[in-house]
């Protein structure tokens, strides 16, 4: 089995993964500014982290997996300027900032628990750490790398860069490309130069949230929260920084910066980026009417979806695509992920009811072994290629055929030898289950109906009516049930 390559932004390659200290391994992922619903493309960019660190700890590493959540700083414009968009949300709704805070949060943490996402080890918010930011403002200032002007402080950009470092290295953008980019600009207010971003900014009378500071009363820029918190949990050096492709520029750029400045090295060794979502090939936007919510894709009230999707549809589809390429949603798309996922969920149930059948008579079959052993290596050299889920999902299907093969009495148990089939069993519970994080899912809605229905085939099976036996069965079987498994799970379904 190859080694786990990640694709590092900042080296342009796939690189083989060394973690800083064996067996550990520091994780930070740039989380919501929760002042409105998480939207998809949040979800593919968590997704993506979730897999990653159920895959490490499946090879071994202990994880100390770190989430941010943005509750103050983050302006309208995702620059110096504008709005915060926390307050600018309580203003229109005529709540306290913090009332606005909790109510998305809490919408955040459902959404992410609909999709079986792992919760991060720590969850820091950007408020609970407004100390750390104010005493690494201070740092920078000392380190003349930041400048105070009219109680606002600036990050000095040609400073840093005169010092030997490289601003836009992550981007690929040119720092010359940059400012002439920007020196068409009307002037560029309280800074020395349009590139140099905010540490901490003045607040002005209005502004809802705000603390006091060696500068006056302000709060903090965005960039400055991640910086603060990805090292005082993971160290001035850290393993993996992750996110969504749109933070690479400014964010994370400044990021890098920000933790070079303070600390003398670069902050992070491999940093990871995921792709955006498209509708029907067309960018997800609320100006194009093309985007939409979680819960309306669960509940499909949505005008351009057709019909529901669930939850564990809607993963599975994701992890279709790999994380850095672009995944168009369609109702095509989905429809398919619907039935893939729903095979592979027959196959664990086939798996869970299967023991292995010994048969002295029956030799075992090198091809057959072979192409399960060469389908269980394809699943994992698909995660160790930069987390190709795509591929390691192909190699299920493979392990899938031979499962049907044996329930269906087409293949014998004593084909593939003991320690073959319970590995073959392992390997696809432990892909399904721990490494991809698909579940059964449970319709509450549906459940009355299935009681219902399992009432009418029992009445029917004592009355020997077997034609209407096989009606329910018929319907059943549409919905990817199986009979005798509906006592214990009632299962998330809808009509093909």
């Amino acid at each position: 089995m190859q080694s786990l390559k990640i694709y590092n932004t900042l080296t342009r390659e796939k690189e083989v993964f060394q973690p800083l200290h064996p067996t550990h391994v520091g994780l930070y992922v740039c989380g919501p500014t929760v002042y409105n619903y998480v939207h998809l493309g949040n979800v593919r960019t968590f997704l993506t982290f979730d897999v990653l660190v159920r895959y490490l700890r499946h090879i071994g590493y202990q994880v100390r997996y770190v989430r941010n959540l943005t509750d103050v700083g983050h302006l309208t414009g995702d620059s110096d300027e504008g709005e915060d968009k926390i307050g600018r949300m309580a203003r229109l709704e005529k709540l306290e900032p913090m009332e606005i805070v909790h109510r998305y949060t809490d919408d955040f943490h459902q959404v992410l628990s609909k999709f079986n996402f792992l919760p991060p080890s720590i969850e820091p918010t950007a408020t609970g750490h407004i100390v750390e930011q104010i005493e690494a403002v201070k740092a920078l200032i000392e380190k003349g790398l930041a400048y105070e002007s009219n109680g606002s402080v600036y990050f000095d950009i040609e400073k840093y860069n005169q010092n030997g470092q490289d601003y836009g290295k992550l981007s690929g953008r040119i720092l010359e490309d940059l400012l002439s980019e920007t020196r068409d600009l009307d002037g560029v207010g309280e800074k020395r130069n349009p590139l140099d971003f905010a540490l901490w900014k003045k607040a002005a009378p209005d502004h809802l949230m705000r603390w006091p500071s060696p500068w006056g009363l302000g709060f903090p820029g965005w960039h400055l929260e991640c910086t603060c918190m990805s090292t005082k949990y993971l160290g001035t050096q850290f393993d993996i920084h992750g996110g969504g492709m749109d933070l690479k520029f400014p964010h994370h750029e400044c990021e890098i910066a920000q933790g070079t400045g303070l600390n003398g090295v670069s902050p992070v060794k491999y940093w990871m980026h995921s792709n955006m979502l498209t509708v029907n090939g067309q960018k997800m936007s609320k100006s194009l009417g093309n985007s939409f919510l979680p819960n309306e894709l669960f509940a499909g009230s949505h005008h351009l979806l057709e019909q529901p999707y669930s939850p564990m549809t809607t993963r599975f589809f994701m992890l279709q695509s790999q994380y850095r390429s672009t995944l168009d949603f369609s109702n095509e798309a989905l429809k398919a992920a619907q039935k893939g996922y729903k095979r592979l969920l027959n196959g664990l149930r086939l798996l869970r009811e299967m023991e292995y059948v010994a048969d002295e008579s029956v030799s075992i079959d090198p091809k057959q072994v072979e192409e399960i052993e060469k389908a269980i290596a394809g699943a994992y050299d698909g995660m160790n290629d930069d987390l190709n889920t795509a591929v390691t999902i192909a190699n299920l299907f493979t392990l899938l055929k031979k499962i049907n093969q044996l329930y269906m009495g087409q293949s014998q148990f004593a084909q593939l030898g003991a320690e073959v089939f319970e590995k073959l069993k392992a390997t696809y519970l432990t892909f399904f289950l721990d490494i991809l994080g698909l579940k059964e899912e449970r319709n509450e809605a549906f459940e009355p109906l299935v009681n219902g229905l399992l009432d009418l085939y029992r009445d029917f099976k004592t009355q020997k009516q077997y034609d209407k036996v096989d009606q329910i069965r018929s319907v059943f079987k549409q919905n990817g049930l199986v009979i005798k498994d509906l006592k214990q799970r009632i299962d998330w379904a809808y009509e093909e």
